[in-house]
């Protein structure tokens, strides 16, 4: 490439990170990304990839080689006496949940948006929501991972290091194939409805450990919260889905189209802030409806954002809110955006934040016309007071001396990296600080 050719640019959802690669290559197969990757490695360059670019983190930026994997979407293969389906890294999960419900499977557990590849929320942890359940990345049980000398790897649940490849950072290599393990496909009944918040509180164990899926939304700067309850129901259940306006009224107007507005409003007007999130913790009313487990699990999200979310022993959470609610008062800055509260069982995930614990998820945002960086400041600061294991994809300042502590098997998966990738072509300067 000759060196006055400008270079691209590539920027993140959240409008929080960008870079200007030298090229930006959009690979069909492994075989591509192969190429790719040994012809950068050749030329000094460094090599990210990206799916969706919904990390609200620099993870995969670069001022080398970017690989879109969106051209990688099929699904190759599927068992279904095993439940098992391989997939191309790209395929984002809006479009991987409609094909599997085709095979009569789903994923055990999704978050509240789908528009992520798989390999880029199985590789920075993305999770949902449910005390007995866990992230996305524990239905894994095969990586294909193209290595720094165009080497491709097969890992599975025999080889030694499968606890690292599930939650991989992007470190170990370029993820071009995944197998998932499935569950048969089921429908969910979804309840949603206004709680104030020392009732949740109160409340949290029976709550969570009583629903496969509990969550809850507190409006800073209020008691107020919309707690939501997923269960599965019995075979034969038929499906209730929302209505078509109340769909429109709740999930487009008022969470997206109006709330859009409001915090144009107030990131001019912040006094204003306390009465709006008081009038809007009373604006969505109660409802009940059943239908399949992608549709109840995933909201629509047009609203941009930054976020961060910390993982936290499941006992600290009435310490941590009571913390950032005693933030809030002493009248530090007011917040529009709800704070979102998850929770998930332990698993044996090196890297994930679950890894050995059960946590509490309390994930924090800002408007992205407004700035972040006092709020996630010193919500990170209690948060870390509480054990706190940032979201790989969500914006925190902690460096590895930080995470060496934070995980048993940390140390050994900085080893792997240093034994697959020792000149460091996936790096930048995310991975730098958190992996040292």
């Amino acid at each position: 490439m000759s060196s006055h050719q400008p270079a691209a640019r590539w920027q993140n959802w959240g409008r929080s990170a960008e870079a200007h690669p030298v090229r930006i290559a959009h690979p069909a197969s492994t075989a591509e990304v192969v190429s790719i990757v040994r012809e950068a490695a050749a030329a000094g360059l460094t090599v990210k990839a990206v799916g969706a670019s919904h990390s609200f983190t620099a993870i995969g930026a670069t001022d080398g080689v970017l690989l879109k994997l969106d051209r990688m979407s099929r699904v190759l293969a599927t068992d279904t006496a095993q439940g098992r389906v391989r997939v191309q890294a790209g395929i984002s999960l809006h479009d991987l949940n409609p094909q599997l419900k085709a095979r009569g499977l789903a994923l055990a557990n999704l978050g509240d948006i789908d528009p992520q590849s798989v390999a880029g929320a199985v590789s920075t942890g993305t999770h949902g929501t449910g005390g007995r359940l866990f992230g996305i990345s524990t239905s894994v049980v095969g990586v294909q991972l193209v290595t720094a000398t165009g080497d491709v790897l097969e890992i599975d649940e025999q080889h030694e290091w499968f606890g690292a490849s599930r939650v991989t950072l992007g470190a170990l290599g370029i993820v071009t194939e995944v197998t998932l393990q499935c569950v048969p496909a089921f429908l969910l009944h979804a309840r949603e409805e206004p709680m104030a918040l020392p009732e949740v509180l109160g409340r949290v164990d029976e709550l969570v450990d009583g629903n496969d899926h509990f969550e809850f939304y507190w409006f800073p700067h209020t008691e107020k919260t919309a707690v939501k309850r997923n269960n599965r129901v019995p075979e034969g259940t038929a499906r209730r889905p929302v209505g078509r306006f109340r769909h429109w009224l709740d999930d487009e107007f008022l969470s997206n189209t109006a709330f859009e507005g409001i915090n144009r409003v107030v990131a001019r007007r912040r006094s204003w802030i306390p009465r709006v999130n008081s009038i809007a913790g009373s604006a969505l009313s109660a409802r009940e409806y059943v239908d399949d487990s992608y549709n109840v699990f995933v909201s629509p999200r047009t609203v941009r954002f930054r976020e961060s979310e910390f993982a936290m022993p499941r006992a600290a959470l009435p310490h941590v809110l009571a913390e950032l609610a005693a933030w809030f008062g002493a009248g530090h800055e007011n917040i529009s955006f709800p704070i979102e509260v998850r929770f998930a069982a332990a698993d044996d995930v090196w890297l994930s934040t679950g890894h050995e614990r059960d946590n509490c998820y309390v994930a924090v945002h800002q408007y992205w016309r407004s700035d972040y960086a006092a709020y996630f400041a010193a919500t990170q600061d209690i948060f870390t007071a509480h054990e706190g294991r940032p979201h790989w994809g969500k914006i925190h300042t902690l460096g590895a001396d930080y995470f060496s502590r934070a995980y048993s098997r940390f140390d050994a998966f900085v080893a792997i990296r240093d034994e697959l990738d020792p000149a460091r072509t996936f790096s930048n300067p995310y991975l730098d600080t958190v992996l040292g």
